[in-house]
């Protein structure tokens, strides 16, 4: 348990029914008359849908221990993604629904950071940023500039993105993981 006057932006709240809610913001208000009270954004863990809600300023409520742990993906069995805790070399099967948008992402060897509460997973989140190759795309033609100088790609991940004409196939370039837009090449 804890106080709204203790709330952190990243801290896991168990709301509504058991509901994981994270603190994206928050900002403690003294209006002139009446009672302080925190407004906050929250989202939910699993849904990640962003909700503003109102406490009361030092009411309690119930925080949930979220274990964040950094692992390494393996390879896929099935539905299923297997991680490896790179401390005790033991392994994680994560369903793909917790991986999410992640898994646009993965490419075996790379690092994760998996979300558990209570040995379940809540979402695997990666870096900002990965580099991945460019596994096919069209060559650019000089002088196409109707579709404003973009192309599609397919990433060794089998995700596809816009990148720009000048970008071949088995180029590495970089990605933002949460949004799929092109950063740039990857200078080897």
């Amino acid at each position: 348990m804890a106080s709204t006057n203790d709330l952190k932006n990243g801290m896991v709240l168990k709301l509504e029914g058991g509901q994981l809610w994270s603190v994206v913001e928050f900002q403690h208000v003294k209006p002139g008359k009446g009672p302080a009270f925190v407004r906050t954004k929250l989202k939910n863990v699993l849904s990640g849908k962003v909700v503003d809600k109102t406490f009361n300023a030092g009411v309690k409520v119930e925080t949930a221990t979220v274990d964040k742990r950094g692992m390494q993906f393996s390879y896929m069995d099935g539905d299923y993604f297997v991680f490896m805790d790179m401390d005790t070399y033991d392994q994680l099967h994560v369903d793909r629904k917790a991986v999410g948008d992640a898994a646009n992402f993965l490419v075996e060897g790379f690092e994760a950071v998996v979300a558990q509460h209570e040995g379940e997973v809540l979402y695997v989140e990666l870096p900002a940023a990965v580099e991945l190759t460019v596994q096919e795309t069209e060559p650019g033609v000089q002088g196409d500039r109707s579709t404003g100088g973009t192309k599609p790609a397919t990433l060794e991940t089998g995700h596809q993105i816009q990148v720009p004409l000048f970008i071949t196939t088995g180029e590495k370039i970089k990605v933002d993981t949460r949004t799929s837009d092109y950063l740039g090449r990857v200078n080897s």
